[in-house]
């Protein structure tokens, strides 16, 4: 018979906790190619995020050489037309092409608003899951939610119909270089305990 701890106390609680402290956002990667295999892992997990009348309302696009370049391109693209800035084109373009994997995230899309609220939230959950399935293989994401994740020339390039799906992120993913540090406000802080 296993021994009961005191809630909170168990070795898998603290490791779940130093798991989720742990997983950090950077845009630093290796050139070290991350196995797909290990991304659909990833999918698998995320995909049990929690989701209201299991509407399962999230998909994966999981991109190859061709479309990153073009996303890249695109990206350029974006930062010329908004800043007018070709230098800061041509480093926005390298640095995309410089992430090691792309995986772009949608939503579909309700006409009803609470059900759409429902399932975006859903898609963060999933996202979350899966950065976090992620970072305990060593692999760091960034996730991105830029002009070219709303521009129309995206899901044009990815054959996504505006209509029914929108972007919840572009997800960046790489082992990294360095990850940063980070606090948080202490519990105190954003806890109100009521009667």
């Amino acid at each position: 018979m296993s021994e009961i701890l005191p809630d909170g106390e168990s070795h898998n609680l603290c490791l779940i906790g130093e798991r989720i402290r742990a997983r950090r956002t950077t845009k630093l990667f290796l050139k070290q190619e991350v196995r797909s295999e290990l991304i659909r892992d990833a999918i698998e997990v995320a995909r049990w995020a929690p989701n209201h009348h299991l509407t399962e309302p999230w998909h994966f696009y999981l991109l190859g050489p061709e479309k990153i370049k073009a996303c890249a391109s695109l990206i350029a693209s974006l930062v010329r037309e908004t800043k007018g800035d070709d230098d800061l084109a041509e480093f926005k373009e390298a640095s995309a092409l410089s992430m090691p994997g792309w995986l772009l995230v949608t939503c579909e899309k309700s006409a009803d608003e609470l059900r759409q609220r429902e399932d975006y939230a859903s898609v963060c959950c999933a996202i979350q899951n899966l950065t976090l399935y992620l970072a305990e293989a060593n692999v760091a994401c960034k996730w991105t939610t830029g002009l070219i994740t709303r521009d129309e020339r995206l899901f044009s390039l990815l054959d996504i119909d505006p209509d029914k799906a929108f972007v919840v992120g572009l997800i960046w993913y790489g082992f990294p270089k360095t990850l940063p540090t980070q606090s948080r406000k202490a519990v105190p802080e954003i806890l109100t305990e009521t009667d």
